[in-house]
């Protein structure tokens, strides 16, 4: 049996925003698939809910990146009566990419690209069926202009914008609606993940917390919004990410964002990038 408010399956669920977007929907009434790399993370969030919200919650360990188990989960939850995707997992390399590992390079196309794409097609049909659902893609706003040394993160994440904008407009009139969530600087261990912890030291980034992000997305979902864009700074990266002419806005990156990311480099990588 699902919650009273139907299965919601939501990736990238052991931390960060993830975590969050579950501990939302369980108390909104759903039942979960968590999906993420963390066995133990993801037990330990699932005894949790079931205690506080009374709902029953799958744990199901996966590595998105591998196409062979991506689709063994795919399929299996394409045969489930989900009412909800939050296709959240996710994860940065940072640096010039010309040094970066070309296997997490791979995989980082892998799971922010691939996955979130065969997952959403794997379960958009029946809920277009069943005239019910919602799918939320977490894109971000670095999604909205080319960012030297996250290059290929921010390619990702243009994917995942224009993708779940897109699926807004395609399912009008169907009963299923899909939201992009873009949210500019949370703090997570993303920036861990990437090597890049002392990026969090700069306030000048407007830092929001992976509750409010999570919260904005799950309260945009329910009303049907096409986006949500969380926090004013956000907003504001966001517009001009989209609509600043490339000459001005390379200049302003080369001289404020990459002595920046320069200077935040060295930090350790977590051994587990994709948790």
């Amino acid at each position: 049996m699902s919650g009273p408010a139907g299965w919601a399956v939501v990736t990238g669920a052991s931390s960060g925003i993830g975590e969050h977007l579950a501990r939302g929907l369980a108390a909104r009434g759903h039942g979960l698939w968590l999906v993420a790399r963390s066995t133990e993370a993801l037990e330990k969030l699932a005894a949790e809910l079931r205690g506080r919200h009374g709902v029953p919650v799958h744990v199901r360990t996966c590595d998105l990146a591998d196409p062979a188990a991506r689709q063994v989960l795919a399929e299996e939850l394409a045969t489930e009566p989900v009412s909800v995707l939050c296709a959240n997992a996710g994860f940065p390399t940072c640096g010039p990419f010309s040094e970066n590992d070309p296997a997490e390079e791979r995989a980082e196309i892998q799971l922010n690209v691939v996955a979130l794409h065969a997952l959403t097609q794997a379960l958009l049909p029946g809920m277009l069926a069943r005239r019910r659902g919602s799918v939320l893609i977490t894109g971000s706003t670095a999604g909205c202009q080319p960012v030297p040394t996250a290059a290929t993160y921010s390619a990702t994440k243009a994917f995942a914008n224009s993708f779940a904008e897109a699926l807004h407009v395609e399912l009008r009139g169907t009963g299923v609606s899909c939201t992009l969530l873009a949210p500019g600087p949370v703090r997570t261990n993303f920036y861990a993940v990437a090597g890049m912890s002392g990026l969090q030291d700069q306030a000048f980034l407007a830092w929001l917390t992976p509750q409010r992000v999570a919260e904005a997305g799950l309260r945009g979902m329910a009303r049907g919004r096409r986006l949500v864009v969380p926090g004013p700074a956000a907003k504001a990266q966001y517009l001009a990410g989209r609509h600043t002419p490339r000459p001005l806005l390379f200049p302003v990156l080369r001289a404020v964002v990459l002595p920046v990311f320069r200077s935040a480099r060295g930090a350790t990588r977590t051994p587990d990038f994709r948790k």
